[in-house]
């Protein structure tokens, strides 16, 4: 508890002075009752009340536990800046150090059910930052009207990335991410499509004209098909000045081809821009790398911990909330014992001794 409320100290309660319980106290509830399966307040408050005994040992709850209208309050008004930046105070803190080479993936990602009365077709939009190599969540913003380019930018903007490689795909392609990136410190591996078709074109001549003489050819056998990708990378030359495109070092692609039951292949192929070269082993590993936003993330956000089906849509209560699950995720997904994370959430929920020792694991 001391390590959360140091993390969380600077948060500001925006209730009024006759607040009775402790704006820490409520987060630290929250958190608690989401890492045994809670998705809504109203299950906050159920979890506090069962939980009572349990959370007086580490708490005062001077004044009982929270209910789920003060649960719900709570996050409606919370300044979600000052919330994420807690977050990644906490992350840091208990978390282990990006090292230099680490892949940084960034992406967004709609919370479906997050939507203004008639806008369902317009939920909120966030932009998720995922540490593939540490295996963790280390930031988010929103991307307002759906552009994901500013979230991005605004995510990029207060993260320590010094010495990572960040990966993006072709919708943040764009000189000012790449300039962003650099200049926190990091390299990047974009995704190049046809949204800039001339520095498209240009990559593929270069691509098409240099030996292959960095290339690097992987297999894998899974889900019913054989998987052949071929990386190739080469040096960008004039592109970067001919294109006005921030620190581009290199031009990569990869091919892959798939066989499936069918036994029917299918090929694609993927180009790449690069900050610095790498070996084409490397580009191979990166470009997977990348999508472990998707199925370590966004679909346990979605499946597992219910994201896509919360009901929370009034002022920044689904934004502070999405927080709080990359937070209960992280805990969950560091724990050191080899389980699910659905297993892990009932093991919580019914275990409270290893309830506690996802707690022990922050220190």
């Amino acid at each position: 508890m001391g390590r959360f409320a140091e993390c969380f100290a600077e948060v500001s309660d925006p209730r009024g002075r006759n607040a009775q319980h402790d704006l820490i106290e409520i987060l630290f509830i929250a958190l608690l009752a989401q890492l045994c399966g809670a998705e809504s307040c109203v299950d906050m408050a159920d979890f506090a009340e069962a939980k009572c005994d349990v959370l007086g040992e580490v708490l005062e709850l001077k004044y009982g536990t929270p209910s789920h209208d003060t649960f719900s309050r709570v996050f409606r008004l919370l300044d979600p800046v000052s919330f994420e930046a807690g977050f990644r105070r906490f992350t840091a803190a208990f978390g282990r150090e990006l090292r230099a080479g680490s892949v940084v993936a960034i992406d967004g990602k709609a919370v479906r059910g997050a939507y203004e009365h008639g806008c369902k077709a317009t939920p909120l939009h966030l932009v998720n930052v995922w540490a593939a190599d540490a295996r963790m969540a280390i930031g988010q913003a929103t991307a307002p009207g759906r552009g994901e380019v500013q979230g991005v930018l605004d995510a990029l903007a207060v993260l320590d990335l010094a010495g990572c490689i960040v990966t993006a795909d072709a919708l943040h392609c764009r000189a000012d991410v790449a300039q962003a990136i650099v200049e926190r410190g990091a390299d990047y591996v974009l995704a190049l499509k046809a949204n800039h078709p001339k520095l498209l074109a240009d990559a593929n001549l270069r691509l098409g004209a240099k030996r292959k003489s960095e290339a690097q050819t992987s297999t894998q056998i899974g889900h019913g098909r054989i998987e052949t990708r071929h990386a190739r990378v080469v040096r960008a030359g004039e592109l970067a000045q001919k294109h006005g495109f921030p620190a581009l070092s290199a031009i990569a692609c990869v091919t892959a081809e798939r066989i499936g039951p069918d036994q029917q292949a299918q090929t694609s192929t993927r180009v790449f821009l690069l900050s610095r070269p790498v070996s084409a082993t490397r580009l191979l590993k990166i470009v997977r790398q990348h999508w472990h936003i998707e199925n370590r993330l966004h679909w346990v956000l979605d499946v597992t911990l219910g994201e896509d089906r919360a009901r929370n849509r009034k002022d920044h209560g689904p934004e502070n909330i999405a927080i709080l699950r990359k937070i209960t995720l992280n805990l969950l997904q560091n724990h050191p014992e080899k389980q699910s994370i659905r297993r892990k959430i009932k093991r919580a929920g019914w275990d409270n001794s290893f309830l506690l020792s996802l707690l022990a694991n922050m220190q």
